[in-house]
């Protein structure tokens, strides 16, 4: 649904993009990983914070910690390179006591711009990577556990883990996971349309179309996932309460207070 006579090499790789966790049994050398990093910092940043932190996890016994409460997901464990990605405000926070300003702290749009900076630079991390050979997959899990990530990881107050990446050469090739059509996610002029309104039939139908695309792409994955779809999938994820102590960690860190 997301074909497009565009194309180049640089939308041809990132249409490429898979979660990959399964890798070869081959390192990842440490100038290639610098190299990844130092293109990922080309990534837009607000105001030029830079208001992120990238930890490489080499520890076996912390990887593993992680790997169990992060689902379990035992690729992070295995991996070749597990990075954990930090939204980080306390060169800030030098940065205004260098100077002898009060360093104002806890306030909702920090806790956006740390969050859209680190995001950014992981997204074209992951890009870079994939552009030399090599895969990966995102973490969300090591949310789980905030405060036991932090800990293990020395992680100080003003920063917070926000998600961790496993990278490593590929040995495996699953299917590419279709996304919405561009129509669905691509407006002109207002969130609904040039109409102002929504289209409750639309929006139906829409959703039935992609739900059918969704389903036949995982009835070929595995027959136990022959009901599957989006709007059920997202229905009853969105149906349950998620990492409810995440408001309180946040705070905990100096982040959200105001």
């Amino acid at each position: 649904m997301n074909d497009h006579p565009m194309t180049n090499q640089t939308l041809d790789q990132i249409r490429r993009h898979r979660s990959i966790r399964r890798f070869k049994d081959r390192p990842v050398d440490s100038d290639t990983l610098s190299g990844l990093v130092s293109a990922a910092q080309c990534a837009a940043t607000s105001h030029h914070v830079q208001a992120y932190t990238i930890i490489h996890v080499t520890d076996p016994e912390n990887r593993q910690t992680i790997a169990n409460l992060a689902g379990p997901q035992p690729w992070v464990a295995r991996a070749p390179v597990f990075l954990v990605f930090c939204a980080d405000l306390t060169r800030l926070v030098k940065a205004a006591q260098s100077h002898g300003i009060p360093p104002e702290t806890g306030w909702a749009e920090q806790l956006i711009v740390a969050t859209v900076d680190t995001a950014l630079l992981a997204q074209n991390l992951m890009i870079a990577a994939e552009s030399v050979g090599l895969g990966g997959v995102f973490i969300g899990g090591i949310r789980n556990d905030p405060e036991t990530v932090a800990q293990l990881l020395c992680i100080p107050d003003q920063a917070f883990p926000v998600f961790g990446m496993c990278l490593g050469y590929p040995d495996e090739t699953p299917e590419i996971k279709p996304r919405f059509p561009v129509d669905m996610v691509l407006k002109k002029d207002t969130f609904f349309g040039p109409n102002g309104e929504p289209d409750p039939e639309e929006d139906r139908s829409d959703m039935a179309e992609f739900d059918s695309l969704l389903n036949a792409y995982y009835r070929r994955r595995s027959e136990k996932l022959k009901d599957r779809d989006w709007s059920k999938s997202l229905g009853e994820f969105t149906g349950q309460i998620i990492r409810p102590g995440m408001k309180a960690f946040l705070r905990k860190r100096g982040f959200f207070l105001k």
